[in-house]
């Protein structure tokens, strides 16, 4: 006879989120309608379908400061950030990527499948430099090169702190220069307008919001037109192609509207309270630092560092005490490689330890992680003397 599972405290939001239950209510009740008509079709199940699919793009662009036209429904935000840029390059076919060490994998990625990406310099807490903006593209001009796409994360995913976008936005203007803004980790947390930002094209994700996986949007600015990265048909007004994936665009919905008027600060507002008393129960420990900017940064995410010790011994010590966090690059669990953005800044790529909350947070989470981590920590620098 077994007892009861030990309680499980889930500080990896910055992953993925749960679904919030809104978005489980909305999804479910969608399928359950019986409803699965193609939102293309005229006869009165498509315009049924198609009626709902445009709801739900609009209450996705209300939470982008967009207009619904703008917004191209995706498979997630890998997809939206290889099709930004897809659709960048074959405007300016040879052009160059212009990107910082600290973006995501998917955009460094996606932008050196098409050629060598030009790199941004970082300071120490991981900001772009927008004067090393003004140098790689003076250098691109100088060799007789375009630039078809600058990216810049509106916040990173691996320390929180918030990039200049606005300021790189005014110079790409004025080089005619296309700028993508990855919102992944930012929308849903942040404020986000892409007109008072001034991208181009802005990559998002539902999942980190509280979503359901395998939904994002690509949102374009009004009179850009960029070649499709999916051929095949003439859905989402010839932008991306195949039978759009209804269920997935509801619960993105459901996730942007209960965010919609107050929501989203208050929400922030908690998130907060809860990074700070994390902040607090991890720097009690000797040794321990913060990465990252913490006076413009993300609400819901912290990075230490702990002198002494590899981020991942502390992962498991942390996990066989009930808690879920992240350590290693955001996007290569399987390996636990070291971080590329805590390289790019300069710091320890080793000892990353990725904390981060979300809608479905309590104290308690918080409470297990204050009263494993210095435990944890001791006993591994225990073992080490």
């Amino acid at each position: 006879m077994t007892g009861p599972a030990a309680a499980r405290h889930y500080l990896d939001h910055a992953s993925t989120s749960p679904p919030r239950p809104e978005v489980v209510a909305a999804v479910t009740d969608w399928l359950s309608s019986g409803a699965a008509a193609d939102p293309g079709r005229l006869h009165p199940e498509g315009r049924v379908a198609r009626q709902a699919l445009e709801d739900a793009r609009a209450a996705v662009a209300e939470l982008l400061g967009a207009r619904p036209r703008q917004v191209v429904l995706t498979s997630g935000g890998t997809e939206a950030v290889n099709s930004a840029v897809w659709g960048a390059w074959r405007a300016r076919p040879g052009g160059a990527a212009v990107a910082a060490g600290v973006e995501h994998s998917s955009v460094r990625e996606a932008s050196a499948r098409l050629g060598p990406v030009v790199p941004l310099a970082v300071d120490g807490r991981g900001r772009i430099e927008p004067a090393s903006l003004d140098d790689a593209l003076d250098r691109l001009a100088a060799e007789g090169r375009p630039a078809s796409i600058v990216h810049c994360q509106l916040a990173n995913h691996e320390v929180g702190t918030v990039q200049p976008v606005a300021a790189l936005a005014d110079r790409c203007r004025a080089r005619q220069v296309l700028l993508h803004v990855d919102a992944c980790m930012a929308a849903g947390h942040l404020p986000v307008s892409v007109d008072d930002l001034g991208a181009d094209l802005l990559s998002v994700s539902a999942h980190k919001m509280g979503g359901p996986p395998g939904a994002g949007a690509l949102v374009v600015r009004r009179g850009l037109r960029v070649e499709p990265l999916l051929a095949g048909g003439e859905q989402e007004r010839g932008r991306r192609a195949g039978l759009e994936d209804l269920p997935a665009a509801i619960g993105f919905a459901a996730a942007a509207a209960s965010l919609a008027g107050g929501a989203l600060e208050e929400e922030a507002a908690r998130l907060r309270r809860h990074t700070a008393r994390l902040e607090e129960a991890a720097l009690a420990v000797a040794g321990v630092s913060v990465l990252g900017d913490r006076a413009d940064a993300l609400p819901q995410l912290l990075c230490l560092v702990v002198d002494g010790v590899e981020a991942e011994p502390v992962l498991l010590g942390l996990d066989q005490a009930g808690v879920a966090v992240h350590s290693g690059s955001s996007c290569s669990s399987e390996s636990l490689e070291p971080s590329p953005v805590l390289a790019a800044m300069g710091a320890d790529a080793e000892r990353s330890l990725r904390v981060s909350v979300g809608w479905s947070t309590t104290d308690a989470d918080v409470d297990a992680f204050g009263g494993a981590f210095p435990a944890v920590v001791a006993r591994l620098r225990a073992l080490r003397d």
